[in-house]
């Protein structure tokens, strides 16, 4: 047994063939597009410090997510969950309104 897998297993953490389990990403951000069926577009902003002139940047990323029962609108806060891929762009899903 390793010291990563003991010290895994003192902290609690799930294990999967050997190696820690981490589980899925999940993310919040507000919708900005709800004119799709069943697909969502969210963004999601951060700031960051920026590494050479150390001014604060605002980052903006999109994510298409997918809304089976179509119950988000476009303002609402969301959180989603990775998932399989689920067409080109589709990698999230919705897991509740916030």
């Amino acid at each position: 047994m390793t010291v990563l897998k003991k010290l895994h297993e003192a902290e609690g953490q799930k294990h999967v063939n050997g190696m820690p389990f981490m589980g899925k990403k999940t993310l919040t951000g507000i919708i900005s597009s709800d004119k799709m069926d069943k697909t969502r577009v969210v963004i999601v902003s951060d700031i960051v410090k920026h590494p050479v002139y150390k001014k604060y940047v605002k980052k903006i990323k999109k994510f298409k997510i997918h809304d089976e029962r179509n119950i988000s609108h476009a303002g609402d806060k969301v959180l989603f969950v990775e998932t399989r891929p689920l067409s080109k762009y589709k990698r999230w899903n919705l897991k509740k309104v916030l």
